[in-house]
């Protein structure tokens, strides 16, 4: 079709969301005998009718709707085409959805969103954090996701960020009132909080803590049981007992103390994952080197600090 009729079409999808040439006038800033004409020369041109006047007003015929779904479908494509081609920009700009479980999210993630932001003031981010829920990268629910089980579909790249181990901890008001377990078996003297049961956890054996320095068959019985690890901290973090945790929710609560360190729990890495359309766009190169550049930084500052690993 010619320059002109690229012009016509833009009219047709206006009247037709409109549902008025007078309507469809007052958003073009054109007359309404204008739209007329448009229209009018669009359907001289296709050698079909695109809408039923009547008194009540217009609606489309069903070569109208055909032409419809058509323009929308058109409209989709170039609005992608335009976004995919805003991202050979060299200033990394626009909207980024990151999704991640609410734990890592919540704690690790948004911890570091400052110094990101501060960098590329030019991305506006969304953090989606959900657990037991991962949304749908390839259908456009979210441009990146932290995930924590290697990625299998053919359409998504990913690349490993970190691996995250798990760790004893209690609070300092906790072992003010109950002493500290020097060795597994101490913890048969002690209040646990493990993961809830069931529902899918975030790492094999997360409630290895129950039969650790103890027979597989005859395991400790929790004081409490969260089915969520951000629940888990927050009750280790008020002094109710000991539990399992990943080693990143340390730095969120320094009345937090690691015990029994001789002990290792599970570890889960996690994945940088993002479909392969968006494979050189430049706000998700910025955002991947950057947490690669944080994961460097933390390990670096741990141990410098005598800690153990993530």
């Amino acid at each position: 079709m010619s320059a002109m009729d690229w012009n016509q079409l833009r009219v047709f999808a206006t009247v037709a969301d409109v549902g008025s040439f007078t309507g469809a006038g007052k958003v073009l800033n054109l007359s309404q005998s204008a739209v007329s004409r448009q229209i009018g020369a669009l359907e001289a041109a296709l050698g079909v009718m695109l809408f039923r006047r009547h008194a009540s007003g217009i609606m489309l015929t069903e070569p109208g709707t055909e032409l419809q779904a058509a323009v929308q479908d058109m409209s989709s494509r170039l609005a992608l085409a335009l976004g995919r081609i805003n991202e050979y920009r060299e200033q990394p700009e626009g909207a980024l959805r990151i999704t991640s479980s609410v734990t890592f999210g919540s704690a690790w993630l948004s911890a570091r969103m400052n110094h990101f932001l501060e960098q590329y003031p030019e991305i506006a981010v969304s953090l989606l954090l959900v657990d037991n829920l991962e949304l749908d990268l390839s259908q456009g629910q979210a441009d990146v996701a932290i995930r924590f089980d290697r990625q299998t579909q053919p359409n998504l790249v990913q690349r490993k960020l970190m691996t995250i181990h798990y760790h004893v901890f209690a609070s300092r008001d906790y072992l003010d009132s109950y002493g500290t377990p020097k060795e597994p078996a101490d913890l048969d003297d002690h209040k646990l909080i493990v993961y809830g049961d069931d529902v899918q956890a975030p790492v094999d054996d997360i409630n290895w803590l129950l039969a650790a320095g103890r027979s597989p068959d005859d395991a400790r019985q929790p004081t409490l049981r969260v089915n969520s690890v951000y629940g888990i901290y927050r009750a280790v973090r008020s002094g109710l007992g000991i539990a399992a945790l990943p080693y990143y929710l340390s730095e969120e609560a320094p009345n937090l103390v690691e015990i029994l360190p001789q002990i290792t729990g599970p570890s889960i890495d996690a994945f940088f994952v993002y479909p392969e359309e968006l494979r050189h766009s430049k706000r998700i190169e910025v955002l991947r080197d950057f947490l690669l550049s944080e994961v460097k930084d933390y390990k670096s500052t741990q141990k410098a600090r005598g800690a153990q690993s993530l």
